[in-house]
């Protein structure tokens, strides 16, 4: 199977875009975040002349927003949190069948944080911390199995995961408060398939600012997108690639995709 996560950055601006990597790549499974869109206003009948009729999704109006669009049917799942009592549609999860059996999937869109590292003086950043704090408690409680978690989690957690880890620990996405957090998310049960397939010290990045007059050329690159998998589920891994040439598209967004090829049985 082939899954793509891409934080899309507005869904409905940047739909030629998606169209136009779906008929690239050929997903199975489409992941999504920062949608922008409410559920009333959701494009689902473009999606589906995509060859994605099967969906699901949260969204609101200008923000966040996440979304799962599948080629094959997906079951959603309910009773997931209100992650820091907010509403503000920051995950979804649905289960897809696979002659093996279900597979679990969880995209999230972790806050980005604001600009100043400290919980006290910045609200944003605190509610980054929390959330963090909330996902490895829930995953703690129900440790997750067939499970794959995708998505724009805000956190560069590796050395070569930034263009300069020196310059970048007081920067917010690669502060050790954020990368300790990270850590214990992910020890909960998933393993970081995308250092599996590109592990360091190769340098791995995912978005690059739209400040950077040229991006390809400063390569101030950070990878803040994330591909974990379940043990159970690794030795079916077999590639994943980070679609790097979209950054240059006409109207892209900040990120760019991450493909993840696997072997469901």
């Amino acid at each position: 199977m082939r899954l793509i996560t891409w934080n899309i950055n507005s869904l409905r601006l940047r739909l030629p875009l998606l169209k136009q990597i779906v008929e690239q790549e050929n997903p199975d499974i489409v992941c999504l975040q920062e949608t922008k869109v409410p559920d009333p206003l959701f494009p689902a009948q473009a999606l589906a002349e995509m060859g994605l009729p099967h969906q699901v999704y949260k969204g609101m109006k200008g923000y966040n927003g996440v979304a799962i669009l599948s080629r094959h049917p997906l079951q959603s799942v309910a009773g997931t949190p209100d992650w820091c009592t907010r509403s503000d549609c920051r995950h979804v999860a649905a289960s897809i069948a696979t002659p093996a059996g279900p597979i679990l999937l969880h995209d999230f869109y972790v806050p980005a944080g604001g600009d100043i590292p400290d919980p006290v003086e910045n609200e944003k950043f605190a509610h980054k911390l929390t959330f963090v704090d909330e996902a490895t408690g829930w995953f703690t409680s129900a440790p997750p199995a067939r499970s794959i978690l995708v998505g724009d989690l805000n956190i560069a957690p590796l050395e070569h995961d930034v263009w300069s880890h020196k310059q970048l620990l007081k920067i917010v996405s690669h502060t050790p408060p954020e990368i300790e957090r990270l850590k214990a998310w992910m020890a909960t049960g998933f393993q970081d398939a995308m250092r599996t397939i590109t592990p360091e010290p190769e340098k791995l990045y995912t978005w690059w600012s739209y400040r950077n007059k040229d991006w390809k050329k400063s390569n101030r690159g950070r990878r803040l997108d994330h591909v974990w998998m379940t043990p159970d589920l690794m030795p079916g891994l077999r590639d994943i690639r980070v679609l790097q040439d979209v950054r240059d598209w006409d109207s892209p967004s900040d990120h760019v995709p991450v493909v993840l090829d696997f072997d469901p049985a």
